[in-house]
C-alpha cells in the first residue's frame, strides 16, 4: 500500500523564523539596486530604528515567537496567511482567484468525446474519484527531489467555500473542528445560463454515478436551464463585490437563503458550463479569469469551467489553495482516462441524478444591488488588458543553453521591461515552499545586483558577447541562489510584514501602538511597489495559467515552461494596456537574443 496522504505532514521541518536582525540585514541588501543613494540611506536609519533593543519591533518579535512555540500551531505564518488572503477588502475576482487552461490532448479528455457535457462528466468522474482517494488518504504525498512535501492543503479541494466577514472574511471547510473529517456532501453546483442547480454525485451509500448517468445529468441541468436568468436573479454577480461590501449583504440575506447558502457551501465543487465556445486561446483565458459572473460563485475554492466545444479549465478561490497544489490535482485527473476513474471509484449506473434548481429570494433592493454588482465587474473585466504570448522552445531547449530555465525567463522579463518602460521596477516571484510544516511560498525579490549590471551589459553598445554572456551567467546564478534562499525560508519580506499584521492584530494588548518608521520608508514602499508579478506552473498538462493585476504600474506575468514551449499570459489594468503591448513586443525580442547569445 502507498504512504497515507497526510502521514508526513507532521514530521516535516518548520519553516524557519529568522532573527530580526537577519531579516532586516537581507531586507536592505534585496532592496539596495532599485533605491538611489538617499532612499537607502533613509531606509537604513528606519532599520537601525526598528533594530533597537526597546524597539515595537523586538516586542512583536518575541510575541511571534510565543506564538511558534505555542502546541498546535504548524508555522509561524498561520496566522499570516489568513490575514494576507481572507483580510483584503477589495474584490477577490480578478483580483485573486487565479485560473488554469487545460490541454485539449491530455489523457482524459481524449477518453471522451469533445462534446461539452461528456467533458465536463469526465472531470466530475476524475474529481469524485481523487475525493474518495483522499478521504481514504489514498493519495500518495507528493515528492519533490526526493522530499516528501506538505499535503495538508489538500484539505481545501472539496467543499472549501470563503465566507464574507468582517474585519475579515472566514472558511467553511472540512477537517476542522466546527467540521471535522472530510465532507460528506454528494453533491455538486452546476451553473448555467446564469442558472444554478444542485446535482448529486454520490447515489445511494455514496456510489458514485457512471460517468454516462453523469453525462446525462449535465445534459438535464442544461436543458431545465435553457433559458438564461435575469441578470438581476443571479446571485453569483454578488460573489465580485469588494468583500467590506459583499460581508452586510451576506448577512442580510443568509436568514431568507439559509437552504441556497448551505447547498452551495457545502457543495464539492462547481461546474460551470458555457453556452459559447471561445473565439481564441486568449479569450478562453479571459473567459476562465473572470466570464459572465452570474455563472460563477467566486467564493468557491474550485470551479471547473467547460465550454460549449469541451475545452476545459478551472478557477481557483487563493485563500487555502496555491497553485502547486492545483496542479499535482489537476494532474491525476487528466493523466488517466475517465473509464479508470469510473473504476478506481466504484461508480455505477444508477439512473439520472437527483438535481434541482438551487433559487434565491431577493428583494426590489437586493435585486438592484445584483444588478449594479454585474454590471461594475464587467466593466471591470473590461478595464483589465489581456495578452498571450508564445514561445515554440521551452525548458528542454533552454536547459541545452547551461542556464535554468525560469532565471532564463526572468532574465528575459527584466530585459524587456527595461526596454519597454526605460527602468527596472520591483519584481515580485512565488516559491512554493510546501517541503515544510504548512508550507505554502515565499515571495521573492527578483531584482539582483547583478541583474542590473545584466542589464547594463546588455544595453552597452561597447559590450562583446562575451562580456554579455559573463553576465548572463552572474545573473542567472545569483537568481537561483536568492531562489534556494527562498526555498530554506530564509526571504525577509513576509517575517516584517507579519510584524507589522501581529501590531493591528495585538498591538494595544501588547502596548506596542506607535507607528513604525520602517512601514512608511522609501526601501518598504519601493521594493513591494511591483511592476512585475510573476509565478510559474510547471505541469504538461496545462496550456496556460494566469491572475490578474491590482495596480496601475504592474503588469502579472503567469507563465507554463512546458518541455518544448513557453506559454505566457500577461494582465494589467487597460489605461497602462500599450505599456504591456510594448513589454510583450520587447519580450519576444529579449528572449530570442538571449537564446541566440548563449548559443553562441
Amino acid at each position: 500500500m502507498s504512504e497515507r496522504t497526510f502521514a508526513h505532514d507532521d514530521q516535516l521541518p518548520r519553516v524557519p523564523l529568522p532573527t530580526l536582525e537577519e531579516s532586516c540585514t537581507r531586507f536592505l541588501h534585496w532592496s539596495a539596486p532599485l533605491l538611489s543613494s538617499d532612499e537607502y540611506a533613509a531606509t537604513a536609519a528606519t532599520v537601525e530604528d526598528l533594530l533597537r533593543p526597546d524597539s515595537p519591533a523586538r516586542t512583536l518579535h518575541a510575541d511571534l515567537q510565543r506564538f511558534d512555540a505555542e502546541p498546535g500551531v504548524g508555522s509561524w505564518l498561520d496566522e499570516f496567511w489568513p490575514s494576507r488572503y481572507l483580510g483584503r477588502r477589495d474584490r477577490i475576482a480578478l483580483n485573486a482567484n487565479f485560473f488554469f487552461l487545460f490541454r485539449d490532448d491530455t489523457v482524459l479528455g481524449a477518453s471522451t468525446s469533445a462534446g461539452q457535457a461528456e467533458r465536463a462528466a469526465a472531470l466530475v468522474t476524475a474529481a469524485v474519484n481523487y475525493k474518495l482517494r483522499l478521504d481514504a488518504e489514498e493519495i500518495p504525498p507528493v515528492t519533490q527531489r526526493g522530499q516528501k512535501l506538505n499535503m495538508a492543503q489538500n484539505k481545501f479541494l472539496f467543499s472549501e467555500t470563503r465566507i464574507p466577514g468582517a474585519p475579515q472574511d472566514t472558511v467553511r471547510v472540512p477537517y476542522t473542528d466546527e467540521w471535522p473529517g472530510p465532507s460528506q456532501a454528494g453533491h455538486i453546483v452546476v451553473l448555467y445560463r446564469g442558472n444554478m442547480f444542485r446535482m448529486d454525485v454520490l447515489g445511494a451509500e455514496g456510489v458514485p454515478y457512471s460517468p454516462e448517468d453523469l453525462t446525462a445529468g449535465l445534459l438535464g441541468v442544461m436543458k431545465a436551464g435553457s433559458r438564461r436568468a435575469p441578470v438581476n436573479t443571479s446571485a453569483g454577480h454578488l460573489t465580485t463585490l469588494a468583500r467590506k461590501d459583499w460581508a452586510p449583504l451576506y448577512q442580510e440575506l443568509r436568514p431568507v437563503n439559509a437552504e441556497a447558502f448551505e447547498t452551495i457551501e457545502t457543495a464539492l465543487f462547481c461546474v460551470c458550463l458555457e453556452d459559447f465556445s471561445p473565439r481564441d486561446t486568449l479569450h478562453a483565458c479571459d473567459q476562465l479569469l473572470h466570464g459572465d459572473s452570474g455563472n460563477r460563485w467566486f467564493d468557491k475554492a474550485v470551479s471547473f469551467i467547460v465550454f460549449a466545444d469541451g475545452r476545459t479549465g478551472i478557477n481557483v478561490e487563493h485563500c487555502g489553495l496555491d497553485g502547486t497544489t492545483i496542479l499535482s490535482f489537476v494532474d491525476t485527473l487528466l493523466e488517466t482516462p475517465v473509464t479508470e476513474h469510473a473504476a478506481q471509484s466504484g461508480a455505477q449506473p444508477q439512473g439520472l441524478p437527483a438535481a434541482e434548481p438551487i433559487e434565491f429570494v431577493l428583494d426590489a433592493a437586493q435585486r438592484s444591488v445584483t444588478s449594479a454588482a454585474a454590471a461594475s465587474f464587467s466593466q471591470f473585466a473590461l478595464d483589465t488588458a489581456t495578452s498571450t504570448v508564445s514561445f515554440d522552445f521551452g525548458t528542454g531547449h533552454i536547459k541545452t543553453l547551461g542556464i535554468s530555465p525560469d532565471a532564463f525567463a526572468q532574465l528575459s522579463y527584466q530585459l524587456a521591461h527595461r526596454r519597454s518602460k526605460g527602468l527596472t521596477g520591483a519584481t515580485y516571484e512565488s516559491i512554493a515552499t510546501r517541503q515544510f510544516r504548512n508550507g505554502r511560498t515565499e515571495a521573492m525579490r527578483v531584482v539582483t545586483p547583478e541583474i542590473l549590471e545584466f542589464i547594463a551589459a546588455m544595453e552597452n553598445p561597447a559590450a562583446n558577447d562575451d562580456r554579455k554572456r559573463e553576465a548572463v551567467r552572474a545573473a542567472a546564478t545569483a537568481h537561483v541562489q536568492r531562489a534556494q534562499e527562498c526555498q530554506r525560508g530564509e526571504a525577509p519580506e513576509q517575517h516584517l510584514w507579519e510584524l507589522e499584521w501581529i501590531q493591528r492584530r495585538r498591538g494595544e494588548q501588547l502596548g506596542v501602538t506607535a507607528p513604525m518608521a520602517f512601514f512608511d520608508s522609501p526601501g518598504w514602499k519601493i521594493a513591494r511597489d511591483d511592476y512585475l508579478s510573476t509565478s510559474s506552473a510547471p505541469s504538461v498538462n496545462i496550456q496556460f495559467f494566469g491572475f490578474g493585476s491590482t495596480s496601475p504600474t504592474c503588469i502579472g506575468i503567469a507563465y507554463v515552461l512546458l518541455p518544448d514551449r513557453w506559454n505566457l499570459y500577461l494582465a494589467t489594468p487597460k489605461s497602462v494596456a500599450q505599456q504591456m503591448h510594448d513589454f510583450a513586443a520587447q519580450l519576444r525580442t529579449a528572449a530570442a537574443e538571449l537564446e541566440k547569445l548563449l548559443a553562441g
